[in-house]
């Protein structure tokens, strides 16, 4: 099946999704945003997320290149995430998102 003579395959928006697409890989982008965040610190930011889904929406988006993980030989131990440039290439889509979301609540 094509999609404007793009093979739905090769669609560049599928990639995209398949990157950050879901309920939650935006938000957590969002979260992190320009910060370093801790785990303990998106849990709170994002308290409907249950710890499994958190937990795997983070090594997803370590895995594609959009956070990096930065873990620490203490005690207890400490892990931060913060956006790669990769993951900074997202945050204009947020913000056209954001827009896009207020435009429909005044509507």
């Amino acid at each position: 099946m094509k999609e404007k003579g793009i093979p739905v395959l090769e669609c560049p928006v599928k990639k995209a999704l398949e990157v950050v697409g879901g309920k939650w890989k935006l938000q957590i982008v969002n979260q992190v945003g320009n910060d370093v965040r801790r785990y303990g610190e998106l849990k709170r930011l994002l308290p409907d997320i249950s710890e499994k889904m958190l937990i795997q929406e983070l090594k997803s988006l370590v895995e594609f290149g959009i956070l990096e993980k930065r873990s620490y030989h203490e005690i207890p131990p400490r892990v931060e995430y913060v956006l790669t440039e990769r993951g900074r290439k997202v945050l204009p889509l947020i913000e056209a998102i954001k827009t896009f979301g207020l435009q429909m609540q005044e509507a």
